[in-house]
C-alpha cells in the first residue's frame, strides 16, 4: 500500500494542531482509504502548549509523528527540513492554521496518480485583507519579472511533491534553503501541474506573519534568485557619477567665465550630497543583504538541530537514508 506523507510546520499553535490532525485523519479515512498515511509535525521550539498538545496526539495515533527543534529555525528551514524527514511515496506540506485547505488534498492525490509528481497549489484569491493580497501580487510580479527563474505567482509551497523531488532536496547544499524557488527552478523537470484555490482566513489564533519576516521572506527570494541588486547599483553609479561630472564642468566653466556674476549658492551643493548620499545609502543596504546572504552560506550552520523525535521507532532504517545535509541531532 502506497503511503502519502503530510507534513505540518507549526509555531505556538495550541489551538490548531489538534483541529488539524483530526481533520487530516478523518479527510483520510472517508477521501483516501486505498493509502497508509503519516502525519509529521515539525515544532520550531513554541512556547505556548503546543508540544505538551503533540505528545499527546502522537500517543493517541502511532502514524502521527513529531519533531522538536532546539530553537527557532525561521519560516523556511523547518518546513523543508520535515519535507525531507518523510517516509511516503509523495509529500504534502500543510499549514497548521488552516489556510492551506484540507479538502484539496484529495485533489492533488488525483493529479499525482495521473502522473504528475509535483502539483502546486497557487491562490487565485484570498479572504486576508484586500490591500495585503494586492501588495503580495505586486511582489510576485517583481520578483517574477527580475528573477533569472521563472517564479511562480501566489505560490507559498502547498504542494504535493513526489517522493522523487523530495530525494532532490535532500541532496541539496543549502543551509537556507527556498522552497518557492526550488520548486521554480526544477519543478518543470517534474511534470509540474498547477491548481487554483481561494486561501481561507485563519481559523484560531495569530498570524506570525510580520512587516520582517515577510521582509525576510522577499529579501531571500531576491538575493537568492536575482542579480538585479548589484547590476542596478553599477548602473545608476555610473549615471551618477557621469551626471555629477557633467554637472561639476558646467558650474567650473559658469564660474570662470562669469566669476563676479554667478553665485552657485549651497541649494545645489546641499541637494546634491543629499540625493547621491540617499543614493549610496540604498545599493549599500542591497549589497549588504546579499553579503548577508553569502555570510549565512558559507557559515555552513545547520538547516535544523532536533532536541526530540516521537513514533519514529519503526522508521530507524528509514530515517538514515533521509538525512538531509547540514543537520545535527541532540
Amino acid at each position: 500500500m502506497e503511503k502519502i506523507s503530510v507534513m505540518i510546520p507549526c509555531f505556538n499553535e495550541v489551538e490548531n494542531v489538534e483541529p488539524i490532525s483530526e481533520a487530516v485523519v478523518e479527510m483520510f479515512h472517508k477521501e483516501l482509504p486505498q493509502y497508509d498515511y503519516e502525519i509529521l509535525f515539525i515544532d520550531n521550539a513554541s512556547t505556548d502548549g503546543t508540544r505538551d498538545k503533540l505528545e499527546k496526539i502522537c500517543a493517541s495515533n502511532h502514524k502521527i509523528k513529531a519533531i522538536f527543534n532546539v530553537t527557532n529555525f525561521g519560516q523556511f528551514n523547518s518546513p523543508f527540513y520535515g519535507m525531507c524527514q518523510t517516509t511516503g511515496d509523495c509529500t504534502i506540506p500543510l499549514c497548521c492554521d488552516f489556510q492551506d485547505p484540507v479538502e484539496l488534498i484529495p485533489v492533488f492525490v488525483k493529479k499525482w496518480e495521473e502522473g504528475h509528481k509535483i502539483v502546486s497549489g497557487i491562490k487565485s484569491s484570498s479572504k486576508e485583507p484586500g490591500i495585503i493580497y494586492f501588495l503580495r501580487t505586486i511582489y510576485y510580479k517583481t520578483i517574477k519579472n527580475m528573477s533569472s527563474v521563472k517564479m511562480i505567482e501566489h505560490f507559498t509551497g502547498f504542494g504535493l511533491y513526489d517522493k522523487t523531488f523530495i530525494s532532490l532536496l535532500r541532496q541539496l547544499d543549502d543551509p537556507i534553503p527556498f522552497i518557492r524557488g526550488i520548486v521554480a527552478e526544477y519543478g518543470a523537470g517534474f511534470n509540474m501541474v498547477e491548481i487554483e484555490y481561494e486561501q481561507p482566513k485563519r481559523r484560531a489564533g495569530k498570524t506570525h506573519n510580520n512587516f520582517y519576516s515577510l521582509y525576510d521572506a522577499a529579501m531571500l527570494s531576491f538575493t537568492s534568485y536575482t542579480k538585479v541588486g548589484l547590476r542596478l547599483a553599477t548602473f545608476v553609479g555610473f549615471i551618477c557619477a557621469a551626471l555629477s561630472f557633467i554637472v561639476g564642468l558646467v558650474y567650473m566653466i559658469m564660474k570662470f567665465t562669469h566669476w563676479h556674476s554667478f553665485l552657485a549658492g549651497t541649494a545645489p551643493l546641499t541637494i546634491g550630497v543629499f540625493f547621491l548620499g540617499g543614493i549610496q545609502l540604498l545599493f549599500i543596504g542591497f549589497m549588504g543583504e546579499y553579503i548577508l546572504n553569502i555570510n549565512t552560506r558559507v557559515i555552513h550552520r545547520p538547516i535544523v538541530v532536533e532536541e526530540k523525535r516521537i513514533n519514529f521507532e519503526e522508521d530507524t532504517k528509514v530515517d538514515k537514508s533521509n538525512d538531509v545535509k547540514n543537520t545535527l541531532s541532540i
